[in-house]
């Protein structure tokens, strides 16, 4: 299962790592470095366990870069993320589990690192990681007697990692494409990993 949500983002960074050689002819810096917010909206998604489905989620960070050189900034974030709520997928469960068993749902905090690269004028590709500090709900088939299904609401500390690319409209303001992925898991439960495809955008200040 875990293939599913990594080959979208392994195959994002593939294209944005692709992508590195052009930084040779950028001709001026991306202005990514000092303090920054931003915010992503888009299409989360679930494949696991029992569930199988998608949901709008948002995520609203800020966060300081410091200029390698023109064209490369690293910086540390911190954020909050909101997954939304999944439905259980009808095709592994009675009808009568499907009734009674709750929507997973998926919020929390994070905390980590961050680098954008300029290539060509304009134009970035960036990548983030870090710790997700994740409140998870969902159920879960027990191993406690055959057919046997339990729910439960965990915090867990996981991690997240995506990659973007974007577009500078000016010095101070970004638009983009992201891919995230975000670790979460329920206690005596399956790991509930999410993946959200999001627009952003993202204002530096002077």
């Amino acid at each position: 299962m875990l293939r599913k949500y990594h080959s979208p983002l392994f195959a994002f960074s593939t294209i944005a790592l692709g992508l590195l050689p052009c930084i040779g002819h950028a001709d001026t810096a991306d202005g990514a470095a000092g303090f920054f917010v931003n915010g992503n909206f888009g299409q989360a998604s679930l494949d696991k366990g029992l569930y199988n489905d998608t949901d709008t989620g948002y995520q609203v960070g800020v966060g300081y870069r410091w200029a390698s050189n023109p064209r490369v900034a690293f910086g540390v974030e911190g954020g909050y993320v909101d997954l939304g709520t999944f439905g259980l997928d009808a095709h592994k469960l009675p009808a009568q589990a499907v009734s009674s068993l709750p929507k997973a749902r998926i919020s929390g905090w994070t905390a980590g690192a961050n680098a954008r690269v300029a290539f060509q004028p304009n134009w970035y590709v960036s990548a983030r990681a870090g710790l997700f500090h994740a409140n998870a709900k969902g159920a879960y088939l027990s191993t406690i007697g055959a057919g046997q299904y339990a729910s439960g609401d965990d915090t867990s500390t996981e991690y997240y990692v995506g990659a973007g690319i974007g577009y500078n409209i000016n010095d101070r303001l970004s638009i983009g494409f992201n891919i995230d992925y975000y670790k979460a898991s329920v206690l005596l439960g399956p790991s509930l990993d999410s993946i959200l495809s999001s627009v952003s955008a993202e204002y530096r200040f002077p």
